[in-house]
């Protein structure tokens, strides 16, 4: 039997300080769909790193504790189809489903078309003094 890929979700994989998630939100690129919004920007790291921001109108504590274990739980499975270098802060939408599937499809999509859009802009920066 093979060995099993590592799929730990080490600290080194979270975002934990304000100015690492307000990094994130400054970068201005998101994807959503009916159940995640995801905001990413690229880091120098060489790992995927995964940031939360549930808040209350998702619902009570239970509810949102349900929402993170989950959306780590999706990290967790295929952070290894994900670009090395990005940072990801993810963001259930209200009324989406908290089903563990449902969740990975979205994460994996989100990602696919966000790294695409990282990707372009780190090779096509926009200067914000050229408008």
């Amino acid at each position: 039997m093979p060995p099993l890929p590592e799929c730990r979700f080490l600290k080194k994989q979270r975002l934990l300080k304000q100015a690492e998630f307000d990094r994130v939100f400054q970068s201005k690129l998101y994807a959503a769909d009916q159940t995640l919004v995801i905001n990413a920007a690229s880091n120098e790291l060489g790992v995927p790193r995964l940031g939360l921001s549930i808040g209350r109108k998702v619902g009570n504590a239970v509810v949102r504790n349900g929402w993170k274990r989950r959306i780590r739980e999706a990290f967790r499975l295929h952070q290894q189809d994900f670009p090395f270098g990005i940072d990801l802060v993810i963001r259930p939408r209200q009324g989406g489903e908290c089903e563990l599937q449902q969740i990975c499809e979205s994460l994996c999509g989100l990602v696919r078309r966000l790294h695409k859009k990282v990707s372009r802009d780190v090779t096509n920066p926009r200067d914000d003094n050229s408008r």
